[in-house]
């Protein structure tokens, strides 16, 4: 990673240094965040709806985003139409593969790299908090070359009552790693992983995707355009002044 003049003064450095031991581990959520994975169960289903001559919305997509249920698309589908799906295991079946095909053309999203990177250089631990399943996270981690290197995976699995927007996953991965909440900064992209990460008493930053650039991250204690457009240094920085 090429360093700027700034990185390379002695009085930054000594700076950034403290800011750091103040920052013990980053915390990212996966499905949105990592990989753009969002885009593709939309585009899945929407073309599901459209076959049917339905539309999906974003508006009625959204309270799925992050957790586990708030929205059936079948069941919705069905309310539109006004009778059931008469093949709605091989639609459902469908949409999935589609889905699958789809999420298998992605790449960790622009910008992650240089946090990881950093990060490392850095000595701050590195964990991924998701409402979703392991072998889901790993698998798509393996196709990357980047399941290596995360101290901790925690997931949901199925389980609804630990699924963000509660607390739950964020608690038990800073009991998991010895940390307090002022020692953790989580990243997150939906409202739903917002509220479960401020919910646990984190500095939670928004990185929003296509798909959810358009919903309400006004919870969140710091907003970036993307990885991209920010560097973790100025994350640091803003954990360091967020009083």
């Amino acid at each position: 990673m090429k360093q700027t003049a700034e990185a390379r003064d002695p009085r930054h450095r000594d700076s950034l240094r403290r800011m750091a031991e103040e920052v013990r581990a980053l915390l990212f959520d996966f499905d949105g965040l990592l990989i753009d994975t969002e885009v593709p169960a939309f585009r899945a289903w929407s073309e599901v709806y459209s076959q049917y001559g339905q539309e999906l919305t974003l508006a009625d997509w959204a309270d799925s985003l992050g957790t586990i249920g708030g929205f059936d698309p079948v069941t919705h589908l069905e309310e539109l139409l006004g009778a059931p799906l008469e093949d709605r295991d091989v639609v459902v079946d469908r949409r999935l593969q589609r889905k699958l095909a789809l999420v298998a053309e992605e790449k960790l999203r622009p910008g992650v790299e240089s946090y990881l990177e950093r990060a490392l250089q850095l000595n701050i631990t590195v964990a991924i908090v998701s409402s979703d399943h392991d072998e889901w996270i790993t698998s798509n981690l393996t196709r990357l070359g980047r399941a290596d290197g995360w101290t901790c995976i925690t997931c949901a699995n199925g389980d609804k009552h630990r699924a963000k927007p509660l607390p739950i996953l964020y608690e038990e991965t800073l009991e998991n790693l010895g940390l307090r909440a002022d020692e953790a900064v989580a990243f997150e992209d939906s409202p739903n992983g917002i509220a479960a990460a401020k919910g646990a008493g984190l500095f939670c930053v928004a990185v929003p995707n296509d798909l959810t650039r358009a919903l309400d991250l006004s919870a969140a204690d710091l907003y970036l355009d993307s990885f991209e457009a920010n560097p973790l240094d100025d994350v640091l920085r803003a954990f360091a002044n967020r009083r």
